[in-house]
């Protein structure tokens, strides 16, 4: 996919982005992510590269201030206490730079734990009861919470979505979007939904490449 990727910023400009911290993002994508590509927005773009550059940053403990935080993580850890789901496993809230990252198994779980989660998620909606009480209980914070992944969702200020990326894209006309998370609560609908995009829904990186491929290499 990388070498396919090199190919294609041959004609267009090309840019990866994620809810992910950089490190993480660079464990799926593999090493020279910076100069792989064009632009490179980790979580959601709150952390921004150009050309290998960093280009901007912004934090989720400045803008909430510590005491609002501390409340929302606390009722996350004590919520994933009393949840009867069939494993457990560890790190349940990851702190990142723009967001956190609520996991009800944990992402210390294996490959196969997170498959099995993912099944069990689909069938009684752990993630989506969780973030409805969040929604209830916080709605005064104005937060965003978004199912991304296997197992985990993320909680971010309203437009710290993925659209935030987009304002350090405004010298291109047309901005093509691919992304599997496309639907209302996935972490992608938002930018996918943009005026600004143009989206396009992806089932894997063969679809991805498929895609791309038809658009920009006809």
């Amino acid at each position: 996919m990388l070498e396919f990727m090199q190919e294609l910023r041959k004609t267009v400009k090309v840019g990866i982005v994620g809810g992910s911290d950089l490190h993480k993002i660079t464990e799926q994508i593999g090493e020279g992510l910076l100069t792989s590509y064009d632009y490179v927005f980790a979580e959601n773009g709150l952390v921004a590269y150009k050309d290998g550059e960093k280009l901007a940053i912004q934090s989720l403990k400045t803008f909430l201030g510590e005491d609002k935080l501390k409340e929302l993580i606390n009722f996350c850890l004590h919520y994933i206490a009393d949840l009867d789901i069939p494993i457990k496993r560890g790190t349940f809230i990851e702190f990142r730079n723009g967001m956190i990252n609520v996991s009800p198994i944990g992402r210390n779980c294996s490959q196969e734990e997170r498959d099995e989660f993912e099944k069990y998620d689909e069938a009684a909606g752990v993630r989506k009861t969780f973030v409805a009480a969040l929604r209830e209980k916080f709605g005064h914070l104005n937060l965003t919470y978004s199912i991304g992944g296997q197992i985990s969702f993320d909680v971010f200020p309203q437009g710290w979505d993925k659209t935030y990326c987009l304002q350090f894209l405004t010298e291109f006309d047309e901005i093509h979007f691919f992304g599997d998370k496309t639907y209302q609560g996935g972490n992608d609908y938002e930018i996918f939904t943009s005026e600004r995009t143009q989206g396009h829904t992806v089932t894997s990186p063969d679809d991805t490449r498929k895609q791309c491929t038809e658009i920009f290499l006809a």
